[in-house]
Parts: structure tokens; C-alpha cells; sequence
């Protein structure tokens, strides 16, 4: 075994914790070891997934108010590419997980294949299927059968699906944005090819999910009980209409129950980019005939 594979599986077992209540599903090659707002939000969400929007979008002056609209003017695109990076890191473990996808806003509904690192549990790529509240898992371990699906509630993960599948779905990255609580204008920067303003502060998830509202705000919720740094550091880029292109979020966690000291603390950097705004997204749910019944007391691996 390589040194790369050693470390792939220590990585892999900090993350017990969030695998808790559905023994659960958690997946056997997440995050070694966090949907939210999958789909758009209550409210002025609701009306961002559904693609509607009145006078022209822009910037905000103001920094909080501009990274906080962002999730909502992203969603009046209708739908966005992706690509994603997880980072996890804890002593001397450290695993990065890649992943590629999109998300409707108006059907609601994403679709992401994330590769797993060398050493992982599952080999190829995990392919993830998220709407408001839930989120299908297909190879995401040996115990369920080839091309089966295994569907989750995200009030079964601790971690909410921000982490645990081994991306944050471009819809829950938006949304935890609702929760800003600071923001400050670092500077302009080109991203892609496009000149964007960065933003950098921190984040409540609980205000987040307040703000996200019905199903779509669990994921948020359910994070916000787990991570143990509450007020979440990120960066964010935004175009001239306020629309998202990419957002750096830090999550922390504990790698032992209950233990707040340094060295047994995890922490996952989680970057997503969109791009193709408006570009359509193949995302379907998985039929009921292909969704693979997990007994209570079997787990994935």
C-alpha cells in the first residue's frame, strides 16, 4: 500500500461522525472516512428557482447584501454548470475529492460525479442526484448492487449533504450564502475569463437555513448542528449581475465525538464554480425501480 493510499484512508475515518444516524447511508467513500438548499428556497428563493425576476439584476453596493442576494439572482439564471473541489484535512490526512454536475433552479433537481481519491472504498465516480430535501447515491459502496441507487433524507446525514457525499451541491453552496453575516470587498479579480468582484467573511448556516426556508433549508440546518466553527469562513466571486461564479467554503468539524481540541479537529474546504448559465442541465430522478431498499441495519460499505 502507497503512502497515498494510507493517508486516502485515514482521511476517510474522520469523518465517522457525520455517518451516524442511517448507519447510515453514509457513503463508502465520502469524505474519508455536507441539501441545504437544493432546488432554490421559500420565499424569495422559491421565486430565484422558478427563474423569475423583475427589473434587471446587479451588484449590490454593499458587500453583505450583494454576497447574500447572490444565491437568489444565481437562481433566476435557471439552471448553471459545475465543477467541484473537496479538501479535507486533519493532522497529517488530507484527501481531495473532484466532481463535475449541474443544477436546474427551475426543475430543482442536480446531478454531480464526483472521483474519489486512490485508496478510497468505491472506485470510479460517485454519482450524486440532489432535490429539496434529498439526495440519490449511486456507487457509493460495495453492499449495494451495480447500478443502484440508494436515496436519503439529508436529515439522515449530521453533516446536512454539504460534505459527506464528497462535493456541495451548487444549490447548497449558493444557499449558505444567505447566511452572511460579514463581507468585505478584497478586490476585482478575472475568473474564467471574467472580471468578478471578491468577496470575503463568514457565514451563519442556521441564518442560512432561516432563510432558505421548507425542505430546502434542512441540509442547512443539519450542518449547522454539526460543525463545530459556527461562523464558517468563505470567499465568494461575483459578476456585475450578482450572480455566483465561484465560492470557497471552510467547514470544520470534530474527527472524535465531543472533542473540541485542535488536533482531533477536521477541516473540509469546499469550492465550487459555475459557469454556462442558462445552459441546460441533465438531471433526472432515479426511478422507483432502481432504488436499491437498504435494511436498518446494513450499511453501504
Amino acid at each position: 500500500m502507497t503512502d497515498e493510499q494510507r493517508s486516502g484512508r485515514r482521511s476517510r475515518r474522520a469523518l465517522p461522525q457525520l455517518r451516524s444516524a442511517a448507519g447510515a447511508v453514509a457513503l463508502a467513500a465520502a469524505l474519508a472516512g455536507l441539501t441545504g438548499c437544493s432546488g432554490g428556497a421559500a420565499g424569495a428563493g422559491a421565486d430565484a428557482a422558478d427563474g423569475r425576476s423583475g427589473a434587471p439584476d446587479q451588484l449590490a453596493a454593499d458587500p453583505v447584501t450583494a454576497v447574500r442576494n447572490s444565491a437568489d439572482i444565481t437562481g433566476r439564471t435557471g439552471s448553471a454548470h459545475t465543477t467541484t473541489e473537496l479538501v479535507t484535512e486533519s493532522a497529517d490526512k488530507k484527501a481531495v475529492f473532484t466532481g463535475t454536475g449541474g443544477y436546474d433552479y427551475v426543475k430543482r433537481i442536480g446531478r454531480l460525479e464526483v472521483t474519489v481519491p486512490p485508496g478510497a472504498a468505491t472506485t470510479g465516480k460517485i454519482v450524486e442526484v440532489v432535490l429539496p430535501g434529498t439526495v440519490y447515491l449511486q456507487n457509493s459502496g460495495a453492499k449495494v448492487p451495480e447500478g443502484k441507487w440508494v436515496k436519503l433524507d439529508v436529515r439522515q446525514l449530521p453533516d446536512g449533504n454539504l460534505v459527506s457525499s464528497g462535493a456541495t451541491d451548487p444549490a447548497s453552496a449558493t444557499g449558505a450564502l444567505r447566511g452572511a453575516q460579514k463581507a468585505e470587498l478584497v478586490g476585482t479579480e478575472t475568473v474564467g475569463g471574467v472580471p468578478l468582484k471578491h468577496y470575503r467573511g463568514t457565514l451563519d448556516l442556521t441564518k442560512a437555513a432561516e432563510a432558505t426556508g421548507g425542505r430546502g433549508g434542512d441540509g442547512l440546518r443539519m450542518a449547522a448542528q454539526t460543525f463545530t466553527v459556527k461562523d464558517v469562513p468563505y470567499d465568494a466571486w461575483l459578476d456585475e449581475q450578482g450572480r455566483l461564479h465561484k465560492v470557497v467554503e471552510v467547514f470544520t468539524f470534530a474527527g472524535v465525538a465531543g472533542s473540541k481540541e485542535a488536533k482531533d479537529q477536521v477541516k473540509v474546504t469546499s469550492t465550487t464554480a459555475l459557469a454556462d448559465f442558462g445552459k441546460p442541465v441533465e438531471a433526472v430522478e432515479p426511478a422507483a425501480a432502481d432504488i436499491y431498499a437498504m435494511k436498518p441495519t446494513e450499511s453501504p460499505k
